[in-house]
């Protein structure tokens, strides 16, 4: 049976708060699915129903692998979608969210695999988040947010911690991108601001900035 697009909205949601390494809760789902409780409790049951994960009351909610590979494929036709929209129809990387919000639900595992094959098997999608593959498996990189860094370091930006259009439209003005070469040029401790140089500029973020920008070292 095919699972309809709210059940998909769950299991997306909780699988991406569970690898936040937090304990997810009914309480958790509402709020990020900016619903009722009884509404999330009565599809959380649902979904435990199907086999899809564990509800125990007062206990945090659990995936079964059925209900971690539903949620890897919905989020596999997600960022599939991003990355065609930005490499194969230029739009930009903070266009491509709400379309890609309706393209994960359409029931055609072909439509996505050929869309994989058109753009030569992406790992990552336009905001530096891994593209599981067709059978769910999804390879994870261990990059730490430029706050967790001294000044003098010099860092390639990765990905994004948050892919939200506020900040993508922040970005866009700063000239920031996806493997653009960073040097942390100072941090001040009293406004926890960070002024960092990259591709002849120089400009000031704030620690909630830098918390969203993932690096590591570059290859050397």
């Amino acid at each position: 049976m095919k699972n309809s697009q709210s059940e998909e909205n769950y299991l997306k949601a909780l699988f991406t708060l569970m690898n936040t390494d937090k304990e997810v809760s009914v309480s958790d789902l509402s709020t990020v699915l900016s619903v009722s409780m009884p509404s999330a409790n009565g599809m959380v049951k649902r979904l435990d129903a199907k086999g899809y994960l564990v509800y125990q009351k007062y206990k945090p909610l659990r995936m079964t692998e059925k209900g971690e590979l539903a949620a890897a494929l919905v989020l596999r036709k997600h960022r599939l979608t991003e990355m065609f929209l930005v490499e194969k129809m230029d739009f930009g990387w903070e266009e491509v969210h709400d379309i890609a919000e309706q393209m994960e639900h359409i029931k055609s595992p072909d439509f996505f695999d050929r869309m994989d094959e058109l753009l030569d098997f992406p790992t990552i999608d336009p905001h530096g988040s891994p593209i599981p593959d067709k059978s769910g498996g999804i390879y994870e990189c261990d990059f730490k947010s430029l706050d967790e860094f001294e000044p003098k370091n010099v860092l390639v930006l990765r990905a994004l911690a948050d892919s939200s259009a506020d900040l993508l439209s922040f970005l866009n003005k700063k000239g920031l991108k996806l493997g653009v070469v960073i040097c942390i040029e100072d941090y001040e401790e009293f406004d926890e601001t960070y002024t960092i140089s990259y591709d002849n500029s120089t400009t000031i973020v704030s620690k909630k900035i830098a918390e969203c920008l993932l690096v590591d070292k570059p290859d050397l």
